[in-house]
């Protein structure tokens, strides 16, 4: 008989280190996942998904970061597997920049301040 599952392991991509530790706690407290790592800068986030290619299910991205662009860090993710998915989360979430996420491989992209209800809803919802 197999044991309960284990916690989905997220890989977050944010700059600013209070709404980090706010993700965190909220997405640890609320969804079945546990923050595997962050980063606060494109290079950093990229570095530590070659380094890391099967250590995230979920990779939660900001767009505007302290070096870089969220954008780069959705390139880094595009040979991720079936099982990954990547989520961009942002203050800017107008449609020409969610257009642009999901062309570049985002699996959803929500506003901060509008759709944190939504956001939770779909990191705790199983991929297909």
């Amino acid at each position: 008989m197999a044991g309960p599952a284990a916690p989905l392991a997220a890989f977050l991509v944010e700059d600013n280190a209070l709404i980090r530790e706010q993700l965190i706690l909220t997405l640890e407290e609320l969804v079945d996942l546990r923050v595997a790592a962050w980063a606060d800068s494109e290079e950093d986030a990229a570095r530590w998904l070659r380094q890391h290619p099967d250590g995230w299910e979920l990779a939660v991205i900001d767009l505007f970061l302290r070096e870089g662009s969220g954008l780069g860090v959705l390139a880094a993710c595009r040979r991720r597997r079936p099982r990954q998915r990547a989520v961009v989360l942002t203050n800017y979430a107008d449609p020409g920049i969610r257009g642009r996420c999901l062309a570049m491989g985002a699996d959803a992209v929500f506003d901060k301040s509008t759709e944190l209800e939504a956001f939770l809803g779909f990191c705790g919802a199983p991929a297909v």
